[in-house]
């Protein structure tokens, strides 16, 4: 745990946070491990799913992907529907005046929480809405996931092979790069546009808008010329020599050597000079590739590696996560830290991924259970004991 005492890029900035499941929650992780204080409202009657995800941490009742996501955040429980709430919100955007919502449109204007309800509060909030389709158009109210907004937006027409069609990911492509992070993106520049005007804004961040701007090579090719990319015919989705081949112990290596330096010192590891001419994209029909996963099938994993190191020939094996953990590279990077729990004990989490020479994100504590700051933030509000009390047993807090 790093000293609290350290600076913080975010220290200042004051969130609430209505998200539920993995977007939202990884983007208030992020501003959270920067030094913003996070405060997630949640119904305490309805728990995240992230919750029930197995393995859950020793003697806790948190899973690790809930400690994970919940990582430097406080929580309050709190029934929404009940009118009452709307007074808690109110003195609570005396100080926090970023609000982040995941909900679909319109809920949180028929509870009075929308950005127009809420600016006459305060004119300097900035309101993140985070949906799958946006606010408006013709998908606005529909449900989906990382797989729905990937395959709308076109990704997944030339993403896999052609003989078995598109293939899932091991992680939310989607949710992460095109929720989280776009979301954190747009609340720090309406943050500066802010400092510079006093005024806030309302912003709304789509999954899908950003699965479909992640097209940043073919599909801006497509937009000029028409041309319709697919499976295993471009550079980049197996269409040439980059791509991953199975070794002899049924390991799998990832070949990447766009460049012609580096495929010309690969070929001469491998005794395969007259593959240079063609390139790594050779016009044979695909012999050279076939010729090249039969090479591969001739060694295992190790015994390639061995031969390729200290060349530069953009070969790396396909990690499991244990080997992950132990690599050099992770540790160098110190990408995996011990984060506080409640008991005193630690747990093992990865790391923000961005090093900064003077502020450092910190994790000052792993996710907590829905509930455990109630006490704590209504007496910041100004609420008595007996208020507190009150609210629990009439079911404001559920």
């Amino acid at each position: 745990m790093m000293n609290n005492i350290m600076p913080r890029a975010l220290q200042g900035l004051k969130v609430l946070d209505f998200t539920s499941l993995l977007p939202g929650p990884y983007a208030t992780m992020i501003m959270a491990d920067l030094g913003a204080d996070v405060l997630r409202v949640i119904a305490g009657s309805r728990p995240d799913t992230t919750n029930f995800l197995p393995p859950y941490i020793p003697g806790t009742e948190m899973s690790a992907a809930a400690a994970y996501l919940g990582r430097g955040k406080r929580y309050l429980t709190l029934n929404l529907k009940d009118s009452r709430s709307g007074e808690i919100i109110r003195r609570l955007l005396q100080e926090y005046d970023i609000i982040i919502e995941q909900f679909r449109p319109g809920v949180m204007e028929k509870l009075g929480l929308d950005y127009l309800s809420l600016a006459k509060i305060n004119e300097r909030i900035i309101y993140c809405s985070l949906t799958g389709y946006g606010q408006n158009g013709p998908l606005r109210n529909r449900a989906g996931h990382d797989i729905n907004y990937l395959a709308r937006a076109g990704i997944m027409s030339y993403s896999g092979c052609k003989d078995t069609g598109p293939q899932l990911f091991g992680v939310q492509i989607a949710d992460v790069s095109c929720g989280a992070q776009n979301a954190v993106i747009s609340i720090l520049a309406a943050v500066n546009y802010r400092r510079n005007t006093g005024r806030g804004q309302y912003l709304d961040v789509a999954m899908s808008d950003g699965a479909l701007a992640l097209h940043a090579l073919f599909g801006a090719g497509f937009l000029v010329d028409g041309r319709e990319p697919a499976r295993e015919e471009t550079v980049l989705n197996g269409g040439c020599l980059y791509d991953f081949y199975e070794t002899a112990d049924g390991r799998h290596l990832s070949f990447g050597p766009l460049e012609a330096a580096f495929f010309n010192l690969f070929c001469d590891a491998v005794g395969r000079p007259d593959w240079k001419a063609a390139g790594v994209a050779p016009d044979d029909g695909g012999r050279t590739k076939g010729e090249l996963r039969s090479l591969f099938r001739t060694k295992t994993c190790d015994e390639w590696m061995d031969l390729f190191a200290g060349l530069d020939v953009c070969i790396e094996p396909v990690l499991t996560l244990s080997e992950v953990a132990a690599d050099q590279q992770t540790q160098a990077r110190r990408m995996i830290v011990e984060v506080p729990l409640p008991a005193g004990n630690t747990v093992r989490q990865f790391a923000h991924p961005v090093s900064y020479s003077e502020t450092p994100a910190q994790y000052r504590f792993a996710g907590v259970a829905a509930g455990t700051h109630n006490g704590e933030v209504l007496r910041e509000l100004g609420y008595t004991a007996e208020e507190i009390a009150e609210f629990e047993k009439t079911g404001l807090l559920n």
